[in-house]
């Protein structure tokens, strides 16, 4: 194989991973875990993955609406949970998933005036 060859198809390996959905997914979010909210960099990032929220990884809309980034242990975590809902009789409260939102309770810090 020529060189030429060679670093072509390196080029295209390239080209073609980064249209994959966890490139996409690492340009479009924080590189934060979702569930435990540790942060990831450099030679750490290959600890962070995406997560399929519908547990299809068929699914992946443009918008990535169907992704998010956990850490491996959180992701490992979350297939456990998924794997056991329904075992053992009713699932705990607890293992439920929870949408996260950073302004969840945040109405509750600041007074009301009674003006609504």
């Amino acid at each position: 194989m020529k060189r030429s060859d060679a670093l072509h198809k390196i080029h295209q390996e390239l080209s073609d991973k980064e249209k994959g959905y966890r490139a996409k997914a690492l340009k479009m979010y924080p590189h934060v875990c979702g569930s435990c909210a540790r942060e990831f960099s450099g030679a750490k990032l290959k600890e962070l993955t995406v997560h399929h929220k519908d547990h299809n990884h068929d699914n992946n809309p443009p918008d990535g609406s169907n992704w998010e980034l956990l850490c491996v242990y959180c992701h490992d975590n979350e297939h456990e949970k998924h794997k056991m809902k329904g075992y053992g009789g009713a699932v705990e409260k607890s293992f439920e998933s929870k949408g996260f939102s950073a302004f969840d309770g945040l109405d509750s810090l600041f007074p009301t005036s009674g003006k609504d």
